[in-house]
């Protein structure tokens, strides 16, 4: 399979031959605890945005990867626009390019408009929401307001030299199945249960990730189109990859494990950046992982940045004896003074007076 208008492996070896290391964070203010919180125009908190953009590039990033809404667009695109537009100013401010994701199929389904709930106490990351979510990815009659989001979005900032790429779509297919306050004895049939409904609605996920990328295209973006591999699933991963400009993918796994995977996605001939690392209960974090992403040239977005309203410093299994993401409590305090003094010595900043 092939993707019109896709780079060419050798346009898309130049284009990041003229990238510094990328190395930054998935990033949302502290003070929302998920994607409508963050862009909604009552809780758009560009204070708070500024503030711990502030710390990210104390830290050396110089990316940031940020997720969007399809519901902000429907809502007001206008107003959306100009908010995109003042982040952008914001992190441009600070020597930082975001890579912007469209659409997420992880979490919570039934995303609403307004104000947005409390998170759930210690719960990983409680109120995060699909986009558009699963129960209207097979809605027909949903498709033109989704071509509408995606080419008003990318054909707004296509030539936008603050923007460094999109990320069509997160995780495409996987509803991550949060099992907290599940009996263990029911772990089994519920994981079975929910993976029975992914199979079957896995035809409408890939075919809405194909047309996006052709909305984006059709917009002429300066900027490369990714989609992350997240899975070992051949089917999923063989169309991300045949769809993408550059290749991405997500790990929360051991430095070995991370090190085989950068070498088995070498043979796209394409440039590599991971998307989604640092767990430090799982044996990913920064100590771990940064040397190697240094040493290939790979690109990396850690999970997390300030501990806040998605509360990703819990584990998705409910334990915080352990910080699971994030690297600044919400007064700037690093959780790791150590770990923030290898960072910036990873990325070649000295400590802020």
């Amino acid at each position: 399979m092939t993707a019109e208008g896709r780079w060419t492996a050798d346009q898309a070896a130049a284009w990041y031959d003229g990238q510094p290391w990328l190395v930054g964070c998935n990033f949302i203010p502290s003070t929302a605890c998920n994607q409508l919180e963050m862009w909604q125009a009552e809780t758009f908190d560009l204070a708070t945005i500024e503030r711990e953009l502030d710390w990210a590039a104390r830290l050396g990033f110089n990316t940031v990867r940020v997720f969007l809404h399809d519901l902000l667009w429907e809502a007001d695109a206008r107003g959306f626009r100009r908010r995109i537009d003042a982040f952008l100013d914001a992190a441009a401010a600070r020597a930082i390019r975001p890579l912007f994701v469209l659409f997420e199929d992880c979490w919570n389904d039934g995303a609403a408009l307004g104000p947005q709930q409390d998170p759930v106490p210690g719960v990983h990351n409680s109120r995060w929401l699909q986009s558009p979510g699963h129960r209207v990815v097979g809605d027909e009659t949903q498709l033109p307001r989704l071509e509408a989001y995606v080419k008003g979005v990318v054909g707004a900032f296509s030539s936008d030299a603050r923007v460094l790429g999109w990320d069509i779509y997160n995780e495409v297919t996987n509803g991550f199945l949060s099992l907290t306050g599940v009996p263990r004895e029911r772990r089994a049939e519920v994981v079975a249960a929910a993976e029975r409904r992914r199979a079957a609605a896995m035809p409408a996920h890939l075919r809405l990730l194909e047309l996006s990328f052709a909305w984006a295209r059709s917009s002429s973006p300066s900027q490369p189109l990714t989609a992350g591999a997240y899975t070992g699933e051949r089917e999923i991963n063989e169309r991300l990859f045949a769809l993408s400009d550059i290749i991405s993918f997500h790990s929360y796994d051991p430095p070995e494990r991370l090190a085989s995977l950068i070498e088995r996605l070498r043979r796209h001939g394409r440039p590599i950046i991971c998307t989604e690392y640092m767990a430090r209960t799982r044996g990913s974090d920064f100590r771990t992982a940064l040397p190697i992403f240094k040493r290939e040239r790979v690109g990396c977005y850690n999970w997390g940045l300030v501990n806040g309203r998605t509360q990703t410093h819990i584990a998705w299994t409910g334990e915080d004896h352990v910080w699971f993401h994030d690297v600044f409590h919400p007064d700037g305090t690093p959780y790791d003074a150590d770990e923030v003094a290898f960072i910036r010595e990873m990325t070649g900043v000295s400590a802020p007076a």
